[in-house]
């Protein structure tokens, strides 16, 4: 990865044969080169366009083509030259969503792929004032009462890509409208999701609606409640107190809605305070504690019912992480490797359990027997094995399923590798390029899936001038 601040974003290289000196020649900056129009098109002019110039925002999703799971995002709010729009982006394949200031137009999609130094074209076309029809609705909280907030209103489709622009709602009468291509219009159905732009204390809510139709009944959020406090004691297996865990609750809520609550945090005995909306009658809402990273204590999702009165919880236990061990060997496969690091990584999550939070890897060191102990909540885990000696890191992935935390997953024993140190000069344009970010990946298979599995990383000098350490396979 080179210097954004010039354009220059990551390049991705297949590296075929590992040579003691590998010399990386960057491309030029990699960009998406766009084109974008506004259809004009009459029955008595068919198909006739003009260039759109007025200001726009653009957002660019992919992925490496290169590095499974790797994936780059780009945005850009500009005003096209005569219908023309450059963005710098980084190798890989890409959506490109291009969403006008002028709320009245539906948003516009295209895709296309980017090699190093390559300029990728896109072409978009934004819909002719006789393609786009105006949806009017009304949102309320219940009968013809507004939602006293700032909201706003999109429609999607059935995948929840966006069908129009995010336009806001009268504040004073709940009034909208959606400008929508005219295809869309010709759905059995669309998502119309309504969310609150300023206040967290109203929910997001998602309806169902025939565009063939009119609106003629209102969007109605229903009778969400107010915010409610709730308390409690959060608590190891052994009954200790588990301080700095963060606490949240989320579900649903009275008429219908999804909420989403501030985190609050544990003190040193445990207890916590936070605010939430009440559950819906006859639901329940779900607490999530996170406990620190280190502690034994486990991640925890409890149902719990949260009347309109607020509630003081039952003490709640969490589970022990559940303990992950194992072995490792210097690199003549009988000695043990002392001292070697274990970081662990969630990429993934396991049914029924939320993805673990990024941010809090799991650490550990293996002791004089080369033995090592990590605790982990369940979820898939990028382990890395770090040696303090001049030896390459090695990587494995990691299942941990929910079962008997009492219960060790023993993995199994492994040599480290032996390694060989790769040198070189990162340049561009024949000149050095300093302080570049320099990786170098293996794919591997997770499950059926490939993976990206980093083996090495480190930063180029101020003369373009990069060493690193990889395993011998």
């Amino acid at each position: 990865m080179p210097n954004p601040n010039d354009g220059l974003h990551a390049q991705d290289f297949r590296v075929d044969t590992v040579r003691p000196e590998l010399n990386l020649a960057l491309f030029g900056p990699a960009v998406i080169h766009g084109t974008v129009v506004r259809d004009t098109s009459t029955p008595e002019q068919p198909n006739s366009t003009r260039l759109y110039s007025e200001p726009l925002r653009l957002t660019a999703q992919g992925e490496s083509q290169l590095l499974p799971g790797v994936t780059r995002d780009f945005s850009a709010h500009l005003v096209p030259f005569k219908g023309t729009w450059v963005l710098p982006v980084g190798t890989g394949a890409y959506t490109v969503t291009l969403t006008a200031d002028d709320v009245e137009l539906p948003p516009a999609r295209g895709t296309t792929w980017v090699d190093p130094g390559d300029t990728a074209p896109v072409h978009l076309v934004l819909s002719s004032p006789d393609q786009v029809v105006r949806l009017l609705g009304r949102v309320v909280r219940q009968g013809n009462l507004p939602v006293d907030a700032e909201l706003e209103v999109q429609a999607l489709d059935a995948n929840l890509a966006p069908l129009s622009q995010r336009v806001t709602v009268t504040r004073s009468t709940g009034d909208f409208a959606l400008f929508l291509p005219e295809e869309a219009t010709q759905r059995n159905s669309l998502l119309i999701r309504v969310t609150s732009t300023r206040d967290m204390w109203v929910p997001q809510k998602t309806f169902t609606v025939d565009p063939r139709e009119p609106l003629t009944t209102p969007l109605e959020m229903g009778d969400f409640g107010e915010p409610v406090q709730v308390s409690g004691r959060i608590l190891a297996r052994d009954g200790q107190p588990v301080a700095n865990a963060s606490v949240s609750l989320r579900g649903q809520v009275g008429g219908g809605g999804t909420f989403q609550g501030p985190l609050s945090y544990t003190d040193t005995e445990g207890r916590f305070t936070g605010q939430t909306l009440p559950s819906a009658p006859g639901n329940v809402l779900s607490l999530v504690v996170v406990p620190p990273s280190g502690s034994d204590s486990g991640l925890t999702v409890q149902p719990v019912e949260v009347p309109r009165a607020g509630a003081h919880l039952t003490d709640v236990l969490c589970p022990a992480r559940s303990i992950v061990r194992g072995r490792v060997f210097r690199t003549d496969g009988q000695s043990p490797a002392a001292g070697v690091r274990v970081l662990a990584n969630p990429v993934g999550q396991v049914p029924g359990w939320p993805r673990p939070p990024t941010g809090g890897e799991a650490q550990g060191t293996s002791d004089g027997e080369g033995d090592y102990v990590i605790r982990l909540d369940p979820g898939v885990y990028r382990v890395d094995f770090v040696p303090t000696e001049n030896l390459p890191r090695v990587t494995r992935v990691v299942t941990v399923l929910p079962g008997d935390e009492t219960r060790p997953q023993v993995l199994a024993s492994f040599p480290l590798q032996r390694g060989r140190t790769v040198r070189g000069v990162v340049s561009e344009a024949g000149q050095p390029a300093p302080y570049a970010s320099v990786r170098f990946y293996r794919v591997a298979n997770l499950e059926g899936r490939p993976l990206s599995v980093l083996l090495a990383q480190t930063v180029s000098d101020h003369m373009g001038r990069y060493k690193a350490l990889l395993p011998v396979r």
